[in-house]
């Protein structure tokens, strides 16, 4: 009898210990897939270095982040064709002034972007700014914003597809000011050493970026306002963003 007790209690443990490896094992295949090529990341309080290589065939491999402070990461790659498209995309504001090439800035930052989202579809969920996105999977704040769309101009930079812009570290105002503390990428002006912000944070990720002169963006001055409003429109169309086309 004893022997039989004992028996039935070997049994009983064995199988809850099957049960269990096969639910653990469950649960970390669901993880495994859900969050395939997604690496955590300690948070941090500035924008991280752009990493990305473009490969002999033109495709470009890259590492992004989000889900604020780039608490993930994650790597991807464009192929040739994708590259080409934004390429094709940005040439649409062909023009020579200030306003068009500032739109070729936006329509890259733009494109690029709708590319990490196709990678990455919780990228679909951010928000603008931070506001009621504290649960949302796929969130974007100031950090992996300037830290992303810094990442992309280097490679519109390399890939010849800004011409007369150098790309500049992101800069940050209100530093010591936990509420308002922001971070925006920022390239120059070759022509006369302007720097302008290029601000994806205040729009949802697969939108068009707010430009806006570096200073005015320290003063905190906002970039669909009088006199910005028209370098920061948003059209029907992407012609509707040349110059030519407001003649």
């Amino acid at each position: 009898m004893l022997f039989t007790i004992m028996h039935y209690r070997f049994s009983f443990s064995l199988l809850f210990l099957i049960l269990i490896l096969s639910a653990n094992a469950a649960i970390a295949t669901t993880s495994t897939s859900d969050e395939v090529m997604v690496v955590k990341a300690d948070s941090v309080s500035s924008p991280i270095s752009p990493e990305y290589v473009i490969n002999d065939d033109k495709s470009v491999t890259l590492r992004l982040c989000f889900n604020w402070s780039c608490a993930r990461r994650q790597t991807m790659t464009f192929t040739p064709s994708e590259i080409d498209l934004v390429k094709k995309r940005m040439a649409t504001c062909s023009g020579s002034s200030l306003h068009d090439r500032l739109q070729r800035i936006r329509i890259g930052i733009w494109q690029m972007e709708l590319l990490a989202e196709k990678y990455q579809p919780l990228l679909a969920n951010d928000l603008s700014r931070n506001e009621f996105e504290e649960d949302i999977v796929g969130r974007t704040d100031c950090v992996d914003n300037s830290s992303n769309t810094t990442t992309y101009l280097e490679i519109l930079r390399d890939i010849g597809e800004l011409p007369g812009w150098t790309v500049s570290s992101p800069q940050v105002r209100n530093r010591f000011l936990f509420h308002l503390v922001h971070w925006s990428a920022v390239v120059i002006d070759n022509d006369n050493n302007h720097p302008w912000t290029v601000d994806s944070w205040y729009r949802p990720n697969g939108h068009l970026p707010m430009v806006m002169p570096l200073q005015d963006w320290i003063d905190e001055k906002e970039a669909w306002k009088p006199p910005f409003e028209e370098l920061n429109v948003v059209p029907p169309s992407i012609q509707g963003l040349c110059s030519e086309s407001k003649t």
